[in-house]
């Protein structure tokens, strides 16, 4: 069985069939045709994640990139936070995709040297990638939004109370480090976006164990990565596209549809469902009419709703069944 989490696929009924009406779909259309579709309430990508992998939600985003991408991180709470960009927008200070940012190896590490003092009483900084940094806490931290959940957004202020006032405390000392550094006079100078700001969340401890049906994680989000490592499961990036592994019950995360459904951007979630179709679906669809797969389940999680579709290669058979239209999987 193959598990797809395609998060972004789920627009209003007329917004999808204005995206679609013109996109030649044949083999999701085959699916949404045969295949039994399940209608669920609004579920984030993070949270189905969480769920398919027995995991409790919120996820622990740190702790577990933290397994991906360096070592185990024992028994201490970490928590993101990372370089990003905020831009004034129609009076709103808006949350830019920060893979936008580009940041280089050598410029986060500059800048991490600069930024680890004010966030010295709070925990540990720590580098990880160039755009996934965390911090090893010292004490307990309050909740904050995901950065998924708030890129392309506007960026709602951190709440008056107590519990968040060393927090904003040391954002804000941190905007003032970032204001004047070389690494952003540099970037400026060459005309590319400024790390203005760093973004929490994702905080926790690594839960003890999880229990999923699926042998194989594929994504390229370290998060998901370091859920394949606590499972003790294959994981690696995303392939191009389907393809016969040795895989029995792989999961596998297309999140290239999410950040253009958030912001708006027609043009490139066409061309990502258009390579979606191409590079998963029809060869999905091929290999369960011949046989080399069993089932696909899609899961859709999303905003406005949620949704899931399972096809058996029985179900193929269900040939007096017509082609399904995208808008089946639209919001109420």
């Amino acid at each position: 069985m193959l598990t797809l989490i395609v998060p972004g696929l789920i627009w209003t009924r007329q917004a999808l069939a204005d995206l679609t009406c013109d996109l030649p779909l044949p083999a999701f259309a085959t699916l949404l045709g045969r295949g039994r579709l399940t209608r669920r309430p609004p579920h984030g990508t993070a949270a189905t994640l969480a769920e398919l992998s027995g995991l409790r939600a919120p996820l622990p985003a740190a702790a577990l990139r933290r397994l991906a991408l360096r070592q185990h991180p024992g028994e201490s709470d970490w928590l993101c936070l990372d370089p990003v960009r905020l831009r004034f927008h129609e009076r709103h200070l808006i949350v830019d995709d920060p893979r936008q940012l580009d940041l280089g190896d050598d410029e986060a590490a500059a800048l991490a040297v600069s930024l680890a003092p004010t966030f010295a009483a709070l925990g540990q900084l720590e580098v990880l990638a160039a755009g996934s940094w965390n911090l090893r806490l010292s004490a307990g931290a309050p909740d904050f939004q995901a950065l998924s959940e708030a890129a392309g957004r506007a960026a709602a202020p951190l709440p008056l109370t107590p519990a968040y006032a060393a927090w904003r405390q040391a954002i804000n000392e941190a905007q003032m480090v970032l204001h004047d550094h070389p690494v952003n006079r540099a970037r400026e100078a060459a005309g590319r976006p400024l790390v203005n700001s760093l973004w929490p969340w994702g905080g926790g401890a690594l839960p003890q164990s999880g229990n999923s049906p699926h042998d194989a994680i594929w994504s390229d989000d370290p998060v998901a990565q370091g859920i394949a490592r606590l499972l003790q499961v294959d994981c690696g990036e995303l392939p191009v596209g389907f393809c016969r592994t040795t895989a029995r019950a792989p999961l596998a995360v297309f999140d290239a549809l999410e950040q253009p459904a958030r912001v708006g951007d027609a043009l490139v979630w066409r061309d990502q469902l258009t390579r979606f179709e191409s590079a998963w679906l029809a060869p999905a669809l091929d290999a369960l009419r011949n046989g080399q797969l069993d089932s696909l389940r899609l899961v859709a999680p999303g905003e406005l709703a949620a949704a899931e579709l399972r096809v058996s290669r029985g179900d193929l058979w269900k040939f007096w069944r017509k082609p399904g239209a995208l808008t089946d999987l639209a919001a109420a």
